[in-house]
């Protein structure tokens, strides 16, 4: 009887924990199809909002208790003033002067540059409240990628440039490549002294595994229609003729950089700068690729006083399945970095 009980409650354990992990997976996979059909949302932030409040907090924490008190008197009469200001103009039927919006936005791109999706919502979302007094200014991080998926992401922000809307571009970081395809349309391309700008070119890389699979017997089939379908390939045996049409295509598609960049920064000398080389900010600045030396923090404080600063960003929110991937790569990642510590392995 003893045996018995035991394994029932062996079994009732394991039923148990069977179901859980059912019920977890179903719960995962419907919260996967739900997040296909799911819209973003757009976060707007208030910067300037967030400027005053650090400057009154250290302000405040610099001021002894007499000069705070004083500060306070101040400020409450200023208000005051302000208010009597605002209710003169309204009975004198005056507009209230209102300061012009600058809109911030970040663009972080990878090689697909699959953020364009939220960069077209976000600029959407400008373009129906902006107007030609404000400014957009956009964070920009990228070392390029897919040619059509940044040819996509400049011409979402040449939409801001064709509503008469200035547009300011801060690289901290990168802006290569495809990056420096976005960045070109700007009016204003400010950069930081160690930011990296420039790789005006195109580069395709291609593995051939065809003598590998001679080695080892293995045939490899491929059928075309049409002569130039497929140029190169990985398993078959590339010919000099496609290897031609290959490198044709990619001077075509350099030419078109060439010209895209030239018709935005038309005072650059772009057969000195469409080399495929990438320049610090300082040189960027002094062959005309950058128009300021500066990181986009200080641009924006500048801006603090003079204009509305506000955040525009569209975000998806990660259904259940994303977190629980997330959360297990992260588990992962902290048990391999023990591991490397303990055994004092450095990754390459």
């Amino acid at each position: 009887m003893e045996f018995l009980y035991e394994y029932g409650l062996f079994l009732a354990k394991t039923v148990t924990f069977v179901l859980a992990v059912i019920a977890l997976i179903a719960v995962a996979a419907a919260s996967a199809i739900k997040q296909k059909h799911k819209k973003g949302e757009l976060e707007i932030t208030d910067l300037s909002e967030h400027f005053e409040e650090v400057e009154q907090e250290v302000i405040h924490a610099l001021l002894n208790k007499e000069e705070l008190k004083e500060k306070e008197k101040q400020d409450k009469k200023a208000e005051k003033q302000k208010a009597k200001d605002a209710k003169k103009a309204l009975a004198d039927g005056e507009n209230l002067p209102s300061k012009p919006h600058l809109f911030v936005v970040e663009f972080t791109g990878s090689i697909d540059a699959k953020e364009v999706s939220s960069l077209r919502e976000e600029i959407s979302a400008i373009l129906s409240v902006a107007k030609e007094e404000d400014e957009v200014f956009v964070r920009l991080e990228s070392g390029g990628g897919l040619v059509h998926g940044y040819g996509l992401a400049s011409s979402q922000l040449d939409r801001i440039k064709q509503h008469n809307i200035p547009l300011t571009i801060a690289v901290d970081k990168v802006a290569a490549s495809g990056g420096y395809m976005m960045a070109c349309v700007a009016d204003k391309i400010i950069s930081a002294p160690f930011a990296i700008l420039g790789s005006i070119g195109v580069i395709a890389q291609v593995p051939n595994f065809n003598r590998l699979l001679k080695k080892h017997d293995v045939d490899f089939e491929q059928f075309t229609a049409g002569e130039f379908k497929r140029t190169v390939t990985m398993f078959g045996e590339n010919t000099e003729k496609g290897r031609e049409k290959f490198i044709e295509e990619l001077e075509e598609t350099h030419v078109l950089f060439k010209d895209f960049v030239s018709n935005h920064r038309p005072s650059l000398d772009i057969s000195s700068v469409a080399t495929g080389e990438h320049w610090f900010g300082t040189k960027a600045h002094e062959l005309g690729l950058v128009d300021e030396i500066s990181t986009s923090d200080d641009y924006l404080q500048s801006k603090n006083k003079s204009h509305k600063i506000v955040a525009i960003k569209y975000e998806v929110k990660k259904g259940l399945a994303e977190k629980f991937s997330k959360a297990a790569s992260m588990s992962i990642d902290a048990c391999l970095g023990k591991l490397f510590q303990k055994n004092k392995v450095l990754p390459g």
